[in-house]
C-alpha cells in the first residue's frame, strides 16, 4: 500500500480545522486526504505540536523543515519529500499516486460551520 506523511506546523488540533479562524486551505487538504483515503492510500498526518515523536524519527524530516519550522507542512512519500513549506492541491497530491482528481469546477464551495469540534461549541473564540 502507497503511504503519504505529512508534517504540519503545530496547530491547535490534528488537523487544524477547529477554532474560530479556519484557514481555507486545511479544509480542502481535510477534503482532499479523505479523497486519497477513499483511493486506498494510507495517509498519516503529524502535528508538530503534539506528535514531535514523529519528526524525530525522520531525520530528513527535521533537517528540511529548518531551524525555525518554517517549511512546514512538508509531504512525504515513499520516504521521498514531494513539497514542502506549501500544502499542494488535489491534483498534485493525486499525480503521485497516479491517480485522477475528478474536482467539480475551479474551486470546491465550502461552507463551515461551527459545531463545538475541540472548542466545546464556544463562537467567543478557543483554542
Amino acid at each position: 500500500m502507497k503511504t503519504l506523511k505529512i508534517f504540519d506546523p503545530a496547530m491547535c488540533c490534528s488537523t487544524g480545522v477547529c477554532g474560530p479562524d479556519v484557514d481555507i486551505k486545511l479544509v480542502r487538504l481535510a477534503a482532499d486526504v479523505a479523497f486519497l483515503k477513499s483511493q486506498g492510500i494510507e495517509v498519516a498526518r503529524f502535528n508538530l505540536g503534539q506528535q514531535t515523536d514523529a519528526f524525530l524519527q525522520e531525520p530528513k524530516i527535521i533537517e528540511e523543515m529548518g531551524p525555525a519550522a518554517q517549511n512546514l507542512p512538508i509531504f512525504l512519500v515513499e520516504g521521498e519529500i514531494k513539497a514542502s513549506g506549501r500544502y499542494p492541491d488535489r491534483a498534485e497530491l493525486a499525480s503521485w499516486f497516479g491517480l485522477e482528481a475528478a474536482v467539480s469546477g475551479d474551486k470546491p464551495k465550502i461552507t463551515l460551520k461551527m459545531a463545538g469540534g475541540c472548542c466545546g461549541g464556544n463562537d467567543e473564540g478557543c483554542c
